[in-house]
């Protein structure tokens, strides 16, 4: 019986680059340069407006 191979997709990068990781030291040193504001900012905007890069961006003033 022959085995099908899983074809590599790119279903799931759009949501996650959605998404900013709080947790994740590179995601946040990233979002910082691109805004402009220390990584603590990113961090605390996170947590306040939740993890929709969107909305993080919005609160960071870009």
């Amino acid at each position: 019986m022959a085995v099908a191979r899983k074809s590599k997709t790119a279903r799931g990068r759009k949501q996650d680059r959605a998404r900013v990781a709080g947790g994740q030291d590179y995601e946040v040193q990233y979002e910082a340069k691109k805004t402009g504001k220390s990584a603590r900012a990113v961090k605390k905007a996170v947590k306040k407006v939740g993890s929709s890069r969107k909305r993080v961006e919005k609160r960071l003033g870009r």
